[in-house]
């Protein structure tokens, strides 16, 4: 890439315009945040594009220790044998973050992004102390043009306060492009999802420079996925659509689960209703299997963030809308702990009841919000006794 005047944004050689550039060059990426999004996406990244070197960084020494060992951080069905393949060949896991940085084109900030817990909206707004973190280490480290990529779940106008960082912090010559480019993957088929996507969604600036970089990183995902189903919009469209695709699935689980306790009163069957409603079109049959409700790292903290983002621009009934969707999650997981006490003859002190699965979902070791943890909880306070299993899940990790 060669830079301009143009607002410290990059632009790209006549190679790279035509064509991206000589395929067997290396192009180097660098990915922030070893978890959950940036571990199996650079995984496949690496896997699809032999020619592109992927590094995944992490402040967490631990964890760099585990990507690289036999004992993977997380599980995810596939994951372990892709890693096994390519691991050192061109993907790579360090602690090194100044040189991954100087040597990457593109760079994707992967890191968490938790709902605060202190301060102006606390429990609801996200924390993007490390998305800022990220982007201030970039500014200080980078010496040559880059590309950055927001995977991290962010509010709207989050790329804006990436750029301020970036070009207030950066280095003499150095110019950069934002893009948006949500992860919209599940755990327990996060391979499946990446391997073969819905779409690929990639916000960035209406501008020469902006479409520029989108090619490039559209570019990364051609070499596997078909480009019908890379989607691309601006920057603002990009980030709430994430929010509002996680938000639709939260509503839905919780609309099933609202009709499973009209089913129980009635004597319908939850399951039968979910089926004639899913065999018509323009529902469809997708998340409407009634739960305990939904858990995980995303939904409760994506619509959290949609809420305060709707209370922010004084938009009350919608941020009303969807605090419902929260509401009616809790009440499903104290009706089903009131349920089993109640089956229980009205107590459950002293008696043993077994848990089978603490995981918020299969095919995961991810405990995070689950379902699991506020039924035992209610138990717990009931006096039960609890024989806890999961399969994926370390003992110590159910006593924290």
């Amino acid at each position: 890439m060669t830079s301009n005047d143009n607002d410290g944004m990059p632009t790209f050689s006549d190679s790279e315009k035509n064509g991206h550039g000589d395929e067997h060059s290396t192009f180097r990426i660098c990915c922030i945040g070893a978890g959950y999004v940036g571990g199996p996406t650079c995984a496949i990244i690496a896997s699809k594009c032999p020619h592109i070197k992927v590094t995944v960084v992490d402040v967490s020494a631990d964890r760099i220790a585990a990507w690289n060992s036999d004992h993977l951080p997380l599980f995810e069905p596939g994951l372990e044998d892709i890693i096994k393949k390519i691991r050192n060949r061109n993907l790579f896991f360090s602690t090194d973050t100044k040189k991954a940085i100087q040597e990457a084109d593109l760079i994707f900030i992967s890191v968490n992004t938790p709902t605060k817990s202190y301060g102006f909206g606390n429990g609801r707004a996200p924390d993007l102390r490390y998305v800022e973190e990220a982007a201030r280490q970039i500014a200080h480290t980078a010496t040559s043009n880059k590309i950055v990529v927001e995977k991290s779940t962010v509010p709207v106008n989050a790329a804006e306060s990436i750029k301020t960082i970036l070009k207030t912090n950066k280095q003499p010559g150095v110019c950069y492009q934002v893009l948006s480019n949500p992860e919209f993957l599940a755990e327990g088929s996060a391979i499946r999802d990446l391997l073969a996507p819905d779409r690929v969604l990639i916000g960035g600036d209406e501008s020469i420079d902006g479409e520029l970089a989108i090619k490039k990183l559209s570019w990364v995902y051609e070499h596997w996925i078909p480009k019908e189903r890379i989607l691309t919009t601006n920057t603002w469209s990009s980030e709430l659509s994430k929010l509002v695709a996680n938000a639709f699935l939260a509503q839905r689980i919780s609309s099933i689960n609202t009709i499973s306790a009209v089913c129980e009163a009635t004597g319908a069957s939850v399951s039968e209703v979910a089926k004639a409603v899913g065999l018509d079109s323009r529902i469809g049959n997708q998340f409407l299997h009634a739960s305990v409700g939904f858990g995980g790292s995303c939904f409760q903290k994506d619509v959290y963030n949609l809420i305060y983002l709707a209370e922010s621009l004084k938009l009350e009934p919608v941020a009303q809308y969807w605090l419902q969707v929260i509401k009616i999650n809790d009440w499903q997981r104290e009706r089903f702990a009131h349920m089993i006490v109640q089956n229980l003859f009205g107590s459950v002190s002293g008696k043993k009841i077994a848990i089978l699965g603490f995981a918020f979902k299969k095919d995961t070791a991810d405990t995070r919000e689950s379902s699991s943890i506020y039924v035992c909880r209610y138990l717990l306070a009931e006096g039960a006794s609890l024989h806890i299993y999961d399969p994926k899940v370390p003992v110590q990790r159910i006593f924290l």
